[in-house]
């Protein structure tokens, strides 16, 4: 769940990074790189993880950016 986190750069959800926020404080999402679902799948002691993606297609709906205010 960290390295996830840490490799997404963006803030969605919960993967919330100050450095990934608008002026006023609200999650700067970034659809364009990060619409997919993410698991990594491990590949033994001492060797690095690897991400695993499954796109997300959405026919009926728009992704859009909360908005807490």
């Amino acid at each position: 769940m960290c390295r996830d986190a840490l490799h997404r750069e963006e803030s969605c959800g919960g993967h919330f990074r100050v450095e990934h926020q608008t002026e006023e404080g609200e999650a700067r999402r970034d659809d364009e790189h990060f619409a997919y679902v993410a698991a990594w799948e491990w590949r033994g002691d001492g060797q690095e993880p690897c991400l695993v993606r499954e796109p997300l297609v959405f026919d009926d709906v728009q992704l859009a950016t909360r908005s807490y205010k």
